[in-house]
């Protein structure tokens, strides 16, 4: 399965301090300023194996360290920058709409750093459900709590995230579902465009303008995104972290999704018809506010597991209270450790930053360089072990 990753680092001096990329940006054709001035993102081919993709995403590491050691320049891989200013480079005009809608405010979104992993294109339908299903695996890799010194929570990043997609986006499909087909997962995503751009109208904006700036992808964030020019599927859910968490994190998802094409897939609690689809709701069950409806028997006792007569997901309003837990509480949660446990991950080998730097409910602005110092020399050593080079 071709797999590849992409994962945005902040970039710090020698004092620990916020700083913009610079040539850091410019070492090779899979790095580049992210759109905050001090993320830098750096990005692999596709790979055929998890070795291979350990092999090139430390080449491309080792290329920025050695550039960054002869700027007295660091990565650091938190998912914000813990405490510290950045600055929005966006001055386009979907920017601009942006705040017609929304309003002037302070945008959490932009103290964060992700990963996106990149899988193959292949039952497309079960890898979006699949990938859905598994958000609640960002608890592996939670890499911050704290957003401009505050905790927000042990994900503080998916907080972030989820807020502003529940609360700055107007009306309309502002949470995702699972879908029977890819047209309805489109066809969501437009209905969200479309109170977007209805928006946008009333706040003043020429629709003109909006469809020329705003995609339908560009409507807030989501888990999930299709990219049908490269043929992947991509999962955004994962924190930026240290590379060798986000490769056990690639690899144990890989095992998983790999068992897609060979197994069935179904989902909890959803009657299927003669031909196997979905039921259509008709009034008893439940549906959605983007009119797309399934009728749910009772859950089981133990949602979400894998077995050898094929892989089950949980009831979608299950993966929404696990996915909360999983931000709030991360693997410390004994209901998301044993979800994840059951649908193949081994929670036991994973160790996440935020429950390591977690404890305090405000870390000041010198204690924030601190902490991006100490991880920036983890990340360094981290790097040298995957690259062979840590004597």
């Amino acid at each position: 399965m071709q797999t590849s990753i992409e994962v945005e680092y902040w970039v710090v001096d020698s004092d620990g301090d916020l700083t913009e990329p610079g040539p850091l940006a410019d070492v090779s054709t899979r790095t580049e300023r992210a759109s905050v001035e001090p993320l830098l993102a750096v990005k692999t081919p596709s790979c055929e194996s998890i070795s291979e993709l350990r092999t090139a995403l430390a080449k491309e590491l080792e290329g920025v360290l050695s550039r960054a050691s002869t700027l007295d320049k660091r990565l650091v891989p938190f998912a914000t920058p813990i405490n510290g200013d950045v600055t929005d480079r966006r001055t386009d005009g979907q920017e601009r709409i942006r705040t017609a809608v929304i309003g002037e405010r302070v945008d959490c979104a932009k103290y964060c750093a992700g990963a996106g992993i990149h899988i193959e294109q292949r039952n497309v339908t079960d890898q979006l459900n699949t990938l859905l299903a598994l958000d609640p695996a960002l608890a592996l890799v939670n890499s911050s709590p704290y957003v401009r010194g505050d905790r927000i929570a042990n994900g503080a990043r998916s907080r972030c995230h989820r807020t502003e997609n529940g609360e700055a986006f107007p009306k309309r499909g502002r949470r995702w579902r699972y879908v029977e087909t890819v047209g309805e997962w489109y066809r969501w995503l437009e209905r969200r465009y479309e109170g977007f751009r209805d928006a946008a109208v009333s706040a003043g904006v020429d629709a003109a303008t909006v469809e020329e700036s705003v995609s339908p992808d560009d409507v807030g964030w989501t888990p999930v995104r299709l990219h049908e020019s490269m043929s992947t599927i991509e999962w955004r859910s994962p924190d930026a972290a240290l590379p060798s968490q986000l490769l056990r994190l690639v690899d144990d998802l890989e095992t998983m999704l790999d068992r897609l094409h060979r197994t069935t897939v179904r989902i909890d609690g959803v009657n299927e018809g003669a031909a196997g689809n979905w039921t259509s709701d008709d009034g008893d069950g439940w549906t959605s506010d983007d009119g797309i409806g399934y009728r749910y028997g009772g859950p089981t006792a133990r949602p979400g597991h894998i077995t050898g007569d094929g892989i089950t997901l949980p009831a979608f309003e299950t993966v929404s209270e696990l996915t909360e837990s999983a931000i709030r509480d991360g693997i410390e949660s004994p209901a998301v450790a044993n979800y994840l446990e059951r649908m193949g991950f081994s929670v036991g080998d994973y160790h996440p930053i935020s429950t390591r730097i977690d404890g305090r409910q405000y870390v000041t602005r010198a204690d924030a360089r601190d902490l991006r110092l100490e991880y920036a020399s983890r990340f360094e050593e981290d790097v040298d072990k995957l690259s062979g080079t840590d004597g």
